[in-house]
């Protein structure tokens, strides 16, 4: 069992940025690798942004590329997602998840999940 917990939400202007946190506890966080889905209201959750276990591999969603940045420290048991030039867009629940699949795309893929944190862009 893998419990996480995110944090760093908030409201911001248009144009500024926001850090994101997701402590993991419970089992080897370093077995999992980590990704950063949103859900905005009315949609579904769509995915953000992963990083592998040892953080070679990363993939963004086209929305956020260039803007936003995955990164992990195994030592802290955390996952971050640093969010730049944040758009109105960009207004969401963020939620970190864990997987041990190859895939990474479908929430189907993720075996845990944080309770969310909300992310409000205005513009």
């Amino acid at each position: 069992q893998v419990q996480l917990v995110e944090s760093g939400g908030g409201l911001v202007q248009a144009g500024g940025s926001l850090r994101l946190s997701c402590a993991a506890s419970g089992r080897t966080f370093s077995s999992y690798a980590m990704g950063w889905f949103r859900q905005a209201p009315g949609k579904e959750r769509e995915f953000v942004a992963t990083i592998s276990w040892g953080g070679e591999e990363i993939y963004y969603a086209d929305a956020v590329r260039g803007r936003f940045t995955i990164s992990r420290d195994n030592a802290k048991n955390t996952v971050y997602l640093q969010m730049n030039t944040l758009k109105p867009e960009d207004t969401a629940v963020y939620y970190c998840a864990a997987r041990t699949a190859a895939r990474y795309y479908y929430p189907t893929e993720y075996d845990y999940w944080g309770q969310g944190t909300q992310v409000t862009v205005s513009s």
